[in-house]
């Protein structure tokens, strides 16, 4: 592998009809991933499971490149290792970490899968801060978006003397997630990766699953565990999320992170929410109160503001100045 970064004006661009697909594929699997964790952490450690399903899927993905590549297709020198170990870190251990012990425990204190999923919206508007603390200047159009959704997460997690009020404790713990998924997005174009994005998944889905399970064990989930508790249901939610949520939609996640502008990728926060609050309504029966839909709207209105604006920018940046859009440089 080439030891430099390649920009997007040396190589060819990824066809339009392979990016729209793997964003499908993001919004629906990972807006459905949310409910599948509620169920999973029903009767499985939470820590556990997440660390089970990213090893699971790690292992399984570095085998088949393996067989289908060779001995050498999953090389990589120490400091696209050390880059990925610490993307996946970020994204897996902190941003899906903390979900799923947000979404854990019992009724009142665990955060309903839609409201996790409407919280973890804030991921766009949360780059476009680190971006601007890099010294990027984005235009004033997105500095209202970044507000506006701000005011949802704060409608969204009032309490408004309803039965059914979020979990301040469990929504701060979302928020913290998103936060970790943002840095880790956002870094994960600025460091030199691993070229193969299919690679560098391998490695970040290892690491996220080693962290998970020291503290895992750290927490006494591993001294509570008895498979034989566990429910038929939350295996298969957990099946579901090593096979959908990890090795298709995660793999699709990192693949976009090489080859579409990160203002493109971060849709997927205002499609997933939609995705994950009608599930967890039909499924589960999770409440959908005028104050979820209010302030998911307006945390769903800031990130489209945000996008919309974004994307023409930075496009056209990239077009003139022949760089590699965010996600792409390695």
């Amino acid at each position: 592998m080439s030891s430099s970064p390649t920009s997007a004006a040396s190589r060819p661009g990824a066809a339009p009809t392979l990016i729209w697909t793997a964003l499908t594929v993001v919004y629906v699997l990972w807006g459905s991933t949310y409910l599948a964790i509620r169920i999973a952490v029903e009767t499985l450690p939470p820590l556990m499971s997440a660390a089970m399903r990213f090893a699971a899927a790690g292992l399984v993905l570095a085998v088949v490149l393996r067989l289908r590549r060779g001995p050498g297709a999953l090389r990589v020198d120490r400091q696209q290792l050390a880059s990925a170990a610490f993307v996946g870190i970020l994204l897996l251990a902190g941003g899906n970490g903390l979900v799923v012990l947000a979404e854990s425990g019992p009724s009142g204190v665990a955060v309903p899968s839609g409201i996790a999923a409407l919280l973890v919206a804030t991921v766009p508007l949360l780059v476009v801060l680190l971006r601007s603390g890099t010294g990027d200047r984005p235009p004033a159009w997105t500095f209202v978006g970044v507000t506006v959704g701000f005011v949802g997460l704060v409608l969204l997690v009032l309490p408004a003397g309803s039965s059914n009020v979020v979990p301040l404790v469990g929504a701060l713990t979302v928020v913290g997630a998103a936060a970790s998924w943002s840095l880790g997005s956002f870094l994960s174009g600025r460091l030199r990766m691993p070229a193969d994005p299919f690679v560098a998944t391998v490695y970040e889905m290892l690491a996220g699953a080693l962290v998970l399970a020291v503290v895992a064990a750290g927490r006494g989930e591993l001294r509570d565990f008895h498979p034989a508790e566990v429910s038929t249901r939350s295996w298969l939610a957990l099946v579901y999320l090593m096979v959908a949520g990890s090795l298709v939609a995660f793999t699709a996640y990192v693949w976009l992170l090489h080859n579409a502008p990160i203002s493109l990728v971060s849709t997927y926060a205002y499609v997933n929410p939609a995705v994950a609050v009608a599930l967890g309504a039909l499924l589960v029966a999770e409440p959908v109160t005028a104050q979820t839909l209010l302030g998911g709207a307006v945390i769903v209105i800031g990130v489209a503001v945000v996008v919309s604006t974004e994307r023409p920018r930075r496009v056209a940046a990239e077009t003139r100045s022949g760089a590699a859009p965010v996600g792409d440089r390695r």
